[in-house]
């Protein structure tokens, strides 16, 4: 099943954020890789696209695990949630329904 893992970012966690991303990437890259990642990115703090210093207030990421508690595991075992970026995340089933 598919589940949104759905982060928010500390404010002021930009420098964090970008120390721990080649190791964030490397997890969702797997996910991609073995067919389980449906999408992924940050949500910036301002309009655009690269908000530079404005940095994020979050993450969504939908994947396809076994179990909600597969899910959770996973996500509690992100770089950014071990490097201090993620003050709240929530996983949610999720049911893909267009495109």
């Amino acid at each position: 099943m598919w589940f949104a893992i759905i982060a928010q970012d500390h404010p002021g966690s930009l420098d964090q954020r970008l120390a721990a991303r080649p190791e964030h990437l490397e997890r969702l890259n797997k996910l991609q890789e073995e067919g389980r990642l449906l999408l992924a990115g940050p949500f910036p703090a301002i309009e655009s696209e690269n908000p530079g210093p404005a940095g994020f207030t979050g993450s969504l990421i939908v994947a396809e695990f076994h179990t909600l508690e597969h899910a959770q595991r996973w996500a509690e075992a992100d770089p950014y949630a071990a490097a201090g970026v993620y003050a709240e995340v929530s996983v949610k089933p999720f049911r893909k329904v267009l495109p």
